[in-house]
């Protein structure tokens, strides 16, 4: 797996004890959107403390670089195991991709 690169508003998540990449690219970020909405509403319920485990988990999902030998569930678990302080900054590092866009 390759190293998550900030400047690109990649991130790591740890699934089922492997470190995944997850990449806001605009098919990811297209996907989400379709399921959960527009981004930005997503971004305000985000920052008013509304957003909601299943919305995070698909975020994830959707940004999911290499998704071979996952199931979705696997991602909302591994949101669970580790808790909602550590998902938190993969979270940060999607959602400021999504309003900065790239440097």
């Amino acid at each position: 797996m390759s190293t998550a690169n900030p400047l690109r508003g990649e991130a790591e998540l740890a699934i089922a004890g492997t470190r995944r990449l997850l990449r806001p690219s605009f098919a990811a970020l297209c996907a989400a959107e379709a399921e959960l909405g527009p981004l930005f509403a997503l971004v305000a319920r985000a920052g008013a403390g509304e957003l909601r485990l299943a919305e995070m988990a698909a975020l994830f999902w959707h940004c999911l670089v290499e998704r071979e030998g996952l199931s979705r569930e696997a991602v909302g678990e591994a949101v669970v195991a580790q808790g909602l302080a550590a998902c938190a900054a993969p979270l940060r590092s999607l959602l400021a991709q999504i309003l900065k866009g790239a440097p």
